[in-house]
Parts: structure tokens; C-alpha cells; sequence
């Protein structure tokens, strides 16, 4: 009976160390796939460009784990794209991210009492990447991006702040998406993100097939000045994708006199949520501007209530917010369909 109990023993603690040698060998396995899967994904080179708007070839060995965001578009997309453990520190919101990205905000180290950081404050920091709209790179701020790739960290600016009069379009926000995306190797992510983005326009565009073509101004009171968003910007682009006429197409300014006698069907008012007032204050007081001025009361727009706000997040480098971009210019072109 010894015997047996004793073969019976040793059979059942051979088949626990064949048992246990399988599944080291299985998660053995599973790392090495992983690992050889991440390996295969780089190097990836990546096109972007310097302060003066230059081409520069970028290339990345690895995934970036301490990266430096700053301004709107690129925290936020590096957000969508579920990537803010690869964030050091960001900077630089010009309005609150939205609510599904909050949680992820508070891993980025994001620094509200500094907008824009300085050169020796990002040198501290020791990045290896740094992603930001190309005016940041300045010889008064950053620098040109070439000090810093020779420098071992790498630099991604926002297509659609690319300097020497480039137009800012669409094509150009999905394109950073999927770099980001690239680099990062979360290709899926962005493509799912961009595909979103196209399948709207496709859909508002199917729907309003049979629709009157509605002329648009979008604007900005900058001071005593009136900015105009024409065909250049993305903002434009949004619109004319959609199916919308710019009333102003080619006038980066308006004045007074030109809005009136353009009469817009359709005015759309940029706005920050930063610039001083709180919440929907904001935006009311950006749409007063035109709806409660006295000049402006003959405009078709403001008799028949279609006078809107616009943020500027959602218009300019916009990244991953281009979406609500393009879902509210629709909202307010289409009233009837929304």
C-alpha cells in the first residue's frame, strides 16, 4: 500500500511540475509575441516640420514613455488615443477637456498655473518627444526643433499650425491623428478616430442632400477687429465640406459694414472658455457681440436666430476634437435636421 500511495504521489507531483512548466512556458511565449510584434512595429519614421516650415524627417526607435504636450489638440489627442501614461508633463488648455478624457488628464502631470513651458523647464524634464503647435519652437521659447532631435528627443508640430501660409484643412488633422497613432503604435485607435470623423460628414452630407446650400461667416472679435475664418483655415474647410458657402472665402478680416453686406445666412462666433468669463457666460457673450450690436441688426442671422458660438478647440489644431467641430458647424447649418 506504501508503494502505491508513494507512485501515485510522485505521478501527481510530475504532472503539477509538467503543468507549471506549461503555463511558464505559455506566458514565456505570450511575452515573446508581444514583445516581438512591438519590435517589428519600429523603427517608424514620421514626416513633420520646423519653426520656419520645413520638412524634417523624424524617426523613432521605440515608443515614446516621456513625452512633453502642450496646447489643446495635442493633449487631447493623445488622450483619445488612451496613451497619457506616455506623458511627462503637458500644458497649455485653453478650454476644459471633455468629460470622458478628465480621468486620463489627471496621469499627464498637467500644469495649470504655467500655460507654456520654458526651454530650461522642458530640458529638466529630459523628454524624448515633444508635441506641440509649430509657433512653440520659437527662438524666444523652445527653439527649432533640430536642437532638440540632435539632442536625442524627437518633435511632432500640428500640421495645421505649419508656418510659411499653408492651408489648414481636415486631411491635415487626420494625418496627425494617424501619425500619433503610428508612432505610438495604436494605429487602430486612430483609424478608428479618424474614420468616426469621415463617416459624420458622410452622414450629414446624405441627409441634407436635398438642402439649400446656406452661406457661412465664421468670426472672431479680436479687440476693435473682427477676425475672419476664410477657405485657408480648417475652419473654412469644415464648412465647405459640409456643403456650406463661406460668405468671405478669401477676407482673413471684416469689418463692420462688409458683414452687413455680405448678410450671412449663417454666422458663427469663435470663442475660449479661458478668456475670462465661466461656462455658458462665454458663450453668451460672444454671440452678443453680433446679436445685441445695433450695426448688425438687418442681418438675416440675427433675425432668424442663427447666430452661434463656435470654440476654438474644436476649429484649430483641433486633433482629436475636430470631430464636435464638425458636428456643431453642422448643428447650426442644418438647423432643421438637428
Amino acid at each position: 500500500m506504501k508503494k502505491i500511495i508513494g507512485l501515485v504521489m510522485s505521478a501527481l507531483l510530475l504532472i503539477a511540475a509538467f503543468t507549471g512548466c506549461g503555463v511558464n512556458q505559455q506566458d514565456t511565449i505570450s511575452s515573446e509575441i508581444s514583445a516581438s510584434q512591438t519590435d517589428s512595429h519600429y523603427p517608424v519614421t514620421i514626416e513633420t516640420y520646423n519653426y520656419a516650415g520645413d520638412v524634417v524627417i523624424t524617426t523613432y526607435e521605440k515608443t515614446p514613455e516621456r513625452v512633453i504636450a502642450v496646447y489643446q489638440g495635442s493633449i487631447e489627442t493623445m488622450l483619445a488615443l488612451g496613451l497619457e501614461d506616455h506623458v511627462a508633463a503637458s500644458y497649455g488648455l485653453d478650454n476644459a477637456v471633455k468629460e470622458e478624457w478628465k480621468d486620463g488628464l489627471t496621469k499627464m502631470n498637467y500644469h495649470e498655473e504655467v500655460f507654456a513651458p520654458s526651454k530650461e523647464d522642458v530640458m529638466m524634464l529630459e523628454p524624448d518627444m515633444i508635441l506641440s503647435w509649430g509657433s512653440f519652437f520659437s527662438e524666444n521659447k523652445l527653439g527649432d526643433v533640430d536642437q532638440w532631435i540632435s539632442r536625442g528627443t524627437n518633435t511632432y508640430i500640428n500640421t495645421n499650425t505649419r508656418a510659411g501660409g499653408y492651408d489648414r484643412t481636415l486631411e491635415h488633422e487626420y494625418t496627425d491623428i494617424l501619425n500619433i497613432g503610428k508612432i505610438f503604435n495604436v494605429e487602430e485607435k486612430a483609424q478608428a478616430l479618424v474614420d468616426e470623423m469621415k463617416q459624420e460628414i458622410t452622414d450629414v452630407l446624405v441627409v441634407t442632400e436635398a438642402e439649400e446650400a446656406q452661406t457661412v461667416s465664421v468670426i472672431e472679435f479680436l479687440g476693435s477687429d473682427i477676425s475672419n475664418y476664410g477657405a485657408s483655415t480648417l475652419a473654412g474647410d469644415m464648412i465647405t465640406q459640409l456643403g456650406g458657402e463661406l460668405a468671405a472665402p478669401d477676407a482673413e478680416q471684416v469689418g463692420k459694414e462688409d458683414l452687413v453686406e455680405q448678410n450671412p445666412d449663417v454666422i458663427f462666433v469663435v470663442y475660449m472658455e479661458n478668456s475670462g468669463d465661466e461656462g455658458e457666460d462665454v458663450k453668451n457673450t460672444s454671440v452678443a457681440k453680433v446679436t445685441e450690436d445695433p450695426a448688425f441688426a438687418s442681418l438675416d442671422a440675427v433675425k432668424n436666430g442663427r447666430v452661434y458660438p463656435i470654440m476654438l478647440g474644436d476649429i484649430y489644431a483641433s486633433g482629436a476634437r475636430t470631430i464636435d467641430g464638425i458636428r456643431n458647424f453642422a448643428a447650426g447649418l442644418y438647423q432643421e435636421q438637428n
